[in-house]
């Protein structure tokens, strides 16, 4: 597409205030943005929804507004700024994470860009990006997780989860799961889950102990937040990892960091971009991931796609944990 023929308008959700999903403004008169050095212009097929959109919404991250939310999508590239374009040019099928990714066209880092191989889909490289990455790292770089290690997964079924699951069954790890519904369980024990713990009826320290002979387990991986820290702390083994990842439940209350010191535990609360700060970082995760998609045919699981207008009913379902893999919008 050439650049004469990029309208000046485009549609995009506009948050002018923090607050509920009634503050997710569907706008059809949006200036399309002009990719400035280092970007490309991206016409956007698919836009991925995470919970952190949520925590830009509601303020619990603070962040400049008006803004358009979104930190992910797939599409073909309309235009290319100057500079450094990491070989990517007009035509070409890219995924990428960025920001203001709810939107008809969004400008973006070539930096943090990705050509998608053939054999992925644009709706399964959306779905897959920042979940995928975000997992992949947390496996990798948070607590390096080898074959044998007990590693307890919470909300198994969502869609960081699910991605846990599966590459945690890939590495051979022993995977224990909790999910609230039955039909959440099932679905986790089919990603990759050994042992699932229904943390609404069940004594979730008593259970993981008595899953791993007392021992408890090497790591957590925790995208829940304030409702599971301290069972966390209990459940984990000695020279135990906490990998604190998200909010679901609400922020985790400051605590005396002497707490750690009784079983010598790591904390951490890391963020995906940390670990794919440079382009050599964001490619070598990138590929690791398409390779795991191609070669390990991991299940790529997408809840639904949500017309761009419908984005405070996806947002509002996200948020009430009614749903099971990726949330997607469709400009």
């Amino acid at each position: 597409m050439a650049s004469s023929t990029i309208p000046k308008t485009m549609t995009g959700i506009l948050v002018e205030k923090t607050g509920g999903p009634e503050v997710l403004q569907y706008k059809t008169d949006l200036a399309v943005p002009t990719p400035k050095e280092g970007e490309i212009l991206v016409k956007n097929e698919y836009t991925g929804i995470n919970f952190i959109d949520t925590y830009f919404r509601t303020g619990l991250y603070p962040s400049p507004k008006p803004e358009i939310l979104g930190r992910e999508a797939s599409g073909i590239v309309v235009d290319v700024g100057p500079g450094e374009s990491y070989s990517i040019k007009k035509g070409d099928r890219v995924v990428y994470l960025g920001t203001s990714s709810y939107a008809e066209y969004t400008a973006t880092p070539a930096a943090k860009a990705s050509i998608v191989p053939e054999q992925i889909s644009s709706q399964v490289a959306a779905a897959a990006l920042l979940q995928g990455l975000t997992a992949l790292t947390l496996v990798r770089e948070s607590y390096a997780v080898k074959k044998g290690d007990w590693i307890l997964v919470h909300a198994a079924a969502g869609g960081v989860g699910g991605w846990l699951c599966q590459l945690l069954r890939a590495i051979g790890a022993r995977v224990i799961g909790t999910a609230s519904t039955q039909a959440k369980r099932d679905l986790a024990k089919s990603l990759g889950a050994e042992f699932l713990i229904d943390y609404t009826t069940e004594d979730l320290v008593a259970r993981v102990k008595e899953i791993t002979g007392g021992q408890g387990v090497a790591a957590v991986f925790d995208g829940v937040g304030k409702s599971t820290f301290d069972a966390d702390l209990e459940l984990l083994a000695r020279k135990g990892s906490l990998v604190s990842f998200g909010n679901a439940s609400g922020a985790v209350p400051p605590f005396a960091i002497a707490r750690l010191s009784a079983k010598n535990i790591t904390l951490l609360r890391p963020t995906l971009f940390n670990y794919i700060a440079t382009r050599e970082e964001f490619d070598h995760y990138v590929q690791e991931l398409f390779g795991f998609i191609i070669k390990d045919k991991l299940s790529v699981g997408i809840h639904e796609t949500y017309p761009l207008k419908d984005v405070a009913r996806a947002q509002i379902d996200l948020e009430a944990r009614k749903t099971t893999g990726k949330l997607l919008l469709q400009p």
